[in-house]
């Protein structure tokens, strides 16, 4: 594995660590100009992450950074992708729900993702180049190495039913009309799955779920990380604006909807 990977990974698990500590105290929650919650939580664990991956060289795009403007980002070849807490209204909740996000962009296109879910111990890593996504429970006693060796190859599944995906906190009526038009198409049930944050993109992955539609807001870091380990098993990551696949590093950092399916 290359070396960045590994320290990928270590990053998300130590950001996972710094949430962890916050998670179990009574923290207070302020809000950004945007309405969305912000804790201690996010912060400690972006600097965490940072401090690991900096020494890389690779700049980095993270929801809790100041990030550089377009004309300075565009002539980026690589960069870092990073949600230090994804899923902060689960983490407020405190229903487990919640993630921490890593994805190497190259050329705008995900080449790797790792997905860590602090309360479960879940990793979940794509390697796009190598077609290959695995899930692994995180032991801190065990070795890196060791720890991969227990790891599971993970990818979609046929079922009985079409799952869809729904999102705890962003249901709304484009999803429902989708959902809809969807039970009029298929020949077979519909069944709503539902989970927060960027676990969504790893039920689909995981072949828990057949396709997951986001007809909401999301910004790059949502979901750069989501959609690296779900093109590495086939799965297509769709732009509803420009019928590609997503780009990332782009000058608008807002995500256009889109959806996640075998096809």
């Amino acid at each position: 594995m290359k070396n960045h990977y590994q320290k990928a990974i270590e990053a998300a698990i130590k950001g996972g660590d710094k949430i962890l500590e916050v998670y179990d105290t009574d923290f207070s929650v302020e809000y950004k100009g945007d309405d969305s919650p912000l804790t201690q939580a996010d912060q400690k664990a972006n600097q965490a992450i940072v401090e690991i991956l900096k020494p890389l060289g690779i700049p980095m795009i993270s929801e809790e950074n100041k990030n550089k403007t377009y004309e300075e980002r565009k002539k980026w070849s690589q960069c870092w992708i990073i949600d230090p807490l994804d899923g902060t209204k689960e983490f407020i909740k405190k229903n487990g729900e919640f993630t921490v996000n890593i994805a190497l962009i190259e050329d705008q296109k995900p080449l790797f993702g790792v997905i860590y879910v602090p309360v479960s111990k879940e990793v979940f890593v794509g390697f796009v180049d190598e077609n290959i996504s695995y899930k692994m429970i995180y032991d801190q006693n065990l070795s890196f190495e060791d720890n991969f060796k227990k790891a599971e190859k993970i990818g979609p599944k046929d079922a009985e039913d079409m799952r869809v995906v729904g999102s705890r906190s962003h249901m709304n009526t484009d999803t429902e009309q989708f959902i809809k038009d969807l039970k009029t198409k298929q020949h077979k049930p519909v069944e709503i799955v539902s989970k927060g944050s960027s676990l969504k993109f790893c039920l689909v992955a995981e072949g828990l779920a057949d396709v997951y539609p986001r007809f909401a807001p999301t910004m790059e870091w949502d979901t750069a990380a989501g959609q690296a380990i779900c093109e590495a098993v086939g799965l297509k990551v769709i732009d509803q604006k420009t019928q590609e696949p997503m780009l990332y590093n782009r000058e608008n950092l807002l995500n256009n909807y889109f959806l996640v399916s075998k096809s």
